[in-house]
């Protein structure tokens, strides 16, 4: 895999799981200008959650100072449950925008919680 390319997917996955849970409360307003992976688009729900395990994984590692491959099981907890509760129009936002709408956001922060896994700040 290329260094763009994950840095790509990185960066997708961030924002993920970013509008997730770091903006349960507030807006979108710091994503206004990203822009999403074109892939996102047309990617198999399986490649979605793939994305939403990276990012968590990324993330959690970060606020817990934990290797990310320790992280694996309640990061794969979380996109899972995370996109299985996701209706059509969610995740067509997310392939759209890069991010979770309001809504989405709402089951995401559960599953966080659920998979016993910190929220972002």
């Amino acid at each position: 895999m290329t260094t763009r390319r994950l840095s790509t997917l990185i960066a997708a996955g961030l924002i993920a799981l970013g509008a997730t849970a770091a903006l349960a409360g507030g807006s979108s307003a710091p994503f206004e200008q990203y822009q999403p992976d074109p892939a996102l688009r047309t990617a198999p729900k399986a490649n979605l959650e793939g994305r939403v395990r990276h990012a968590c994984a990324v993330v959690q590692a970060r606020l817990t100072n934990a290797p990310e491959a320790s992280l694996e099981r309640p990061c794969g907890c979380y996109a899972r449950q995370t996109l299985r509760n996701l209706d059509e129009s969610e995740i067509e936002a997310y392939r759209t925008t890069g991010y979770f709408n309001d809504s989405a956001r709402a089951k995401a922060l559960s599953a966080l919680d659920s998979c016993k896994l910190q929220r972002p700040v």
